[in-house]
């Protein structure tokens, strides 16, 4: 579909120490700023020793999301995308501040690997920036991670993601706020050694002009332009010492007294700082600018992007895996047809939703062989891997694992799949999918003609869901193994809660 003028579109930042609701509105090619709301949630602080979430900080999470949605109303669910980062990716009962962050948005949290984070970072910093041909650093120092880019122009190159944030550096070595010189030597070489394995990418003579995003590297600036250290939207070597000499001669940051360093911040100034000192250090920069573009207008971008399959990246992605792991293309394109056509035969009610399920079946169907490159035998269990562990840009960690429990299930037992697959759309694409693998056994374009796919009726299938396979009287005569695929594909839904018959007429 095509994005009208005066769409809004609205992103959520659910960071480590931060949780941000950018609304912007698309006008001319461009999204404008409409509104933008951001609370300090601290959730990376309630992760402990085992990365347990503590309930505190699930629910200080669930009271901004409240406020949030207030505040979007009755916007379009299709218009809103909700992002998680490096908390959510480290807690291991994340699934339970998802399910009731979900229930309060009503649409679901992306939790995006720190790769994918970095890449929606630098589409944000770079569509605010002025086209050129500069090599760009882009750093975001977040709570719980930072991120580095390399990029030129819209196109990032290079993408990294360390697990050091402001939050856990100021939980590690400045607790209760305390500023030592031992306290920032143990901070450096900490993040030193974090950044140790990519210095040969990252270090200078691989870019142009440095970047910072969001908090940290903002609120140094404005400290320093504040004290006459910098000029705005700068950060430099020389204020930032000057800063650190600041800090330590204030010997806690609850006595930092520094125009505009807001109460928010003032928890987490030691471990950003730390880390913003190291980078400059082992990196070699002299200077940083600060961006207006971060994460949720990267994520803006993207949502504009996923309103229209040409422009998906996911679709780009796609095709980049199948490349990589020597997909046969032109059996990948037959199922990928047949699984479209039987899936379009059940009903279906939202025409948009109805597209964006089909373009999942579709990439589903491209992948489902990717597995064949690391071994023939169990072959769908390698490309289920390969797919859950894959970085995969534009995907978000569960939109992964969705693709892999379909590309995981197109054959051989049900009972296999670990997601609750039974209700919703999941069967029906997964059933059209192993109905089109076996359609397509011969390698070579299937014969459907006559072959419908139906729901069930209820004296049908006992009473339960199911579905009907109809096929023409003299189908089963003609094809023979196709049709003992049918029926071995019947009873493995036997098996289910859902049934499954094969009925000739």
């Amino acid at each position: 579909m095509t994005m009208r003028n005066g769409t809004r579109l609205a992103a959520l930042d659910l960071g480590s120490n931060s949780f941000r609701l950018e609304i912007g509105q698309y006008e001319g090619g461009q999204i404008e700023r409409v509104e933008y709301l951001k609370e300090t949630v601290r959730q990376g602080a309630g992760l402990d020793e085992n990365n347990q979430l503590s309930l505190d900080a699930m629910e200080r999470g669930w009271a901004c999301l409240e406020r949030f949605k207030e505040r979007l109303g009755d916007f379009p669910k299709d218009n809103i995308r909700a992002v998680g980062t490096q908390t959510l990716r480290q807690a291991v009962n994340r699934e339970e501040f998802l399910a009731r962050g979900q229930q309060i948005l009503g649409v679901p949290i992306h939790v995006v690997s720190g790769r994918e984070e970095a890449r929606l970072i630098y589409q944000g910093a770079s569509s605010l920036l002025p086209r050129s041909g500069e090599r760009r650093l882009v750093v975001d120092i977040g709570g719980r991670s930072t991120e580095l880019i390399l990029g030129k122009n819209l196109k990032a190159q290079e993408l990294e993601s360390a697990q050091m944030g402001s939050v856990t550096w100021s939980m590690r070595y400045f607790p209760k706020g305390a500023f030592t010189p031992e306290a920032f030597r143990q901070a450096d070489v900490a993040s030193k050694a974090e950044l140790d394995d990519v210095l040969a990418v990252y270090g200078a003579g691989n870019w142009d002009v440095a970047y910072g995003c969001s908090g940290t590297v903002a609120a140094v600036s404005d400290l320093l332009s504040n004290a006459g250290r910098a000029t705005p939207g700068l950060v430099t070597r020389e204020g930032l010492e000057w800063l650190v000499q600041r800090m330590l001669q204030a010997r806690n940051a609850s006595a930092l007294q520094l125009d505009g360093l807001k109460d928010d911040r003032r928890p987490v100034i030691g471990g950003g700082v730390s880390i913003l000192r190291a980078l400059f250090d082992l990196l070699g920069i002299e200077e940083m600018h600060v961006s207006v573009g971060a994460l949720r207008q990267g994520v803006l971008h993207d949502l504009l992007k996923r309103q229209q399959p040409t422009t998906d990246i996911r679709s780009q992605t796609v095709n980049k895996l199948m490349e990589k792991f020597h997909a046969d293309e032109a059996q990948a394109t037959r199922v990928e047809r047949t699984a479209l056509a039987l899936y379009r035969q059940l009903p279906q009610q939202d025409a948009v939703l109805q597209e964006r399920r089909e373009r999942k079946l579709r990439w589903a169907a491209r992948l489902h062989e990717i597995g064949k490159h690391i071994s023939y035998s169990n072959y769908h269990r390698h490309g289920a891997y390969i797919l859950d562990n894959a970085e995969a840009p534009g995907f978000a960690l569960p939109e992964l694992h969705h693709l892999s429990q379909l590309v995981l299930g197109h054959r051989g037992k049900l009972h296999k799949l670990d997601i609750d697959w039974v209700e919703g759309d999941f069967s029906s694409a997964l059933l059209a999918l192993r109905l089109a693998v076996i359609f397509c056994h011969a390698r070579r374009n299937p014969h459907i003609t006559g072959i419908g796919l139906q729901p069930a009726k209820a004296e049908q299938s006992g009473g339960k869901r199911g579905f009907v396979i109809t096929t023409p009287k003299k189908w089963a005569a003609k094809f023979p193994q196709s049709h003992y695929l049918l029926e071995q594909e019947a009873q493995a839904w036997s098996k289910t809660r859902i049934g499954l018959k094969l009925v000739a007429e």
